[in-house]
């Protein structure tokens, strides 16, 4: 049996019913310690007030079938945002996270956060006439976001690296609970990434996990006990300024020398590259300037097996092994979780960095955790941002 929080006892038994799937009420009676009675009336009531439905009948064991329950996947709606770098990303999901519509946004200088807040508001009405929905049955939105954030007011403090100049203490929630009249809540893109992903991998009832995002910078997200890790303050990049070479290289003037985001990060890679290709090295991209070389022209050059652009994702994916290494002999995760750019960009970036990673692993292979890429892909953080809504919902009408 379990002890419970201060959250209403309908609410931990639709949260069981939905991490589950499908249970009977045999099957949650051995995880809440009420009588038999007692949840018999409580799912009587969700069933009447259509938070859950009767699914079917499952196998007898000697006596009658037990009556099966799923929860209403569209019993109420949920908003899902992520506020990144390079594309932001917003999700309609029903109750069982499945995507109704999905639309995104290229983060180019013009994407102010005014602008951001117009085209998402202009979006969620857009949705909810497309499918017919009143905006009193939407729980609310989550947003995930670059950080550093201050999650309780709802603020993005200071976000680098965003084209547009305006993203400095921006109050994004309450923008845009006043545009919707409805909750919105935030946290780090990290977070959200990995309550998506841990969303995607219920059925394999993992507890301890971390998630590592590759690309502008490194991001990083870890979960114990089913619950996300927090620390007194909200940095997800700071993974990026592990070191990893003493004295070596600095990706910027604020950031801490042989740190991991100047060997590993979309930046670092296009800098070695253009520093390569003007001191004459050849490649299939010689034929351009260095300073027009950007991720976009890498992926493609390494699609063709560019000799140099394929030593140096080579060289980047090693140092990412490096840095998972030192993670996982921290924290010990069953699974591994693997996104961003940098990890998409080709195979060769996966498999180099689990093979160094594996390699300096302590105790492995008696110690194996499971390596996964990203099951979401460039959806996890949306997605794991409607999660976050439907876990901070209190059950009631």
């Amino acid at each position: 049996m379990i002890t419970h929080s201060n959250r209403s006892i309908k609410k931990q038994v639709f949260d069981r019913i939905s991490y589950l799937g499908t249970v009977s009420k045999a099957d949650l009676l051995q995880y809440f310690s009420i009588t038999s009675s007692s949840m018999t009336r409580l799912l009587e009531e969700m069933t009447a007030q259509g938070i859950i439905v009767v699914s079917g009948l499952g196998s007898s064991t000697g006596g009658r079938k037990p009556i099966l329950f799923q929860t209403n996947p569209s019993y109420r709606y949920l908003l899902g945002l992520d506020i990144s770098r390079i594309h932001s990303v917003l999700g309609l999901y029903d109750m069982h996270l499945n995507p109704l519509s999905l639309t995104r946004w290229k983060m180019d200088d013009a994407m102010s956060p005014e602008r951001l807040v117009d085209e998402v508001a202009d979006a969620v009405h857009r949705f909810l006439t497309e499918h017919g929905i009143s905006s009193s049955d939407v729980l609310g939105m989550g947003i995930g976001a670059v950080g550093p954030l201050d999650q309780q007011a709802g603020i993005i403090v200071e976000p680098e690296f965003f084209p547009a100049p305006s993203w400095k203490n921006v109050p994004i929630c309450q923008l845009l609970s006043e545009r919707l009249d409805m909750t919105v809540k935030l946290d780090n893109g990290a977070n959200t990434a990995l309550m998506g992903e841990h969303w995607a991998l219920r059925n394999e009832r993992i507890q301890h996990a971390l998630y590592v995002h590759a690309g502008v910078n490194i991001r990083s997200a870890a979960m114990s006990g089913g619950q996300i890790l927090r620390g007194a303050v909200d940095t997800e990049g700071a993974i990026g300024q592990m070191i990893i070479q003493a004295n070596g290289p600095r990706l910027r003037d604020n950031s801490n020398y042989g740190a991991l985001e100047a060997f590993v990060s979309v930046p670092a890679l296009e800098e070695r590259i253009r520093t390569q290709l003007k001191i004459g090295r050849k490649s299939v991209l010689s034929g351009i300037s260095p300073d027009h070389v950007n991720f976009a022209t890498l992926v493609d050059a390494l699609a063709q097996d560019d000799p140099l652009v394929k030593e140096q994702f080579t060289e980047t994916a090693a140092y990412l092994g490096i840095g998972l290494a030192n993670l996982i002999n921290a924290l010990h995760p069953e699974y591994v979780i693997l996104g961003g750019p940098l990890v998409g960009a080709h195979p060769l970036v996966l498999d180099t960095a689990l093979e160094v990673a594996k390699k300096n692993t302590y105790h492995y292979p008696e110690y194996s955790p499971v390596f996964t890429q990203s099951l979401l892909l460039d959806e996890a953080v949306a997605t794991g941002a409607a999660v976050m809504m439907m876990q901070a919902w209190d059950g009631e009408e």
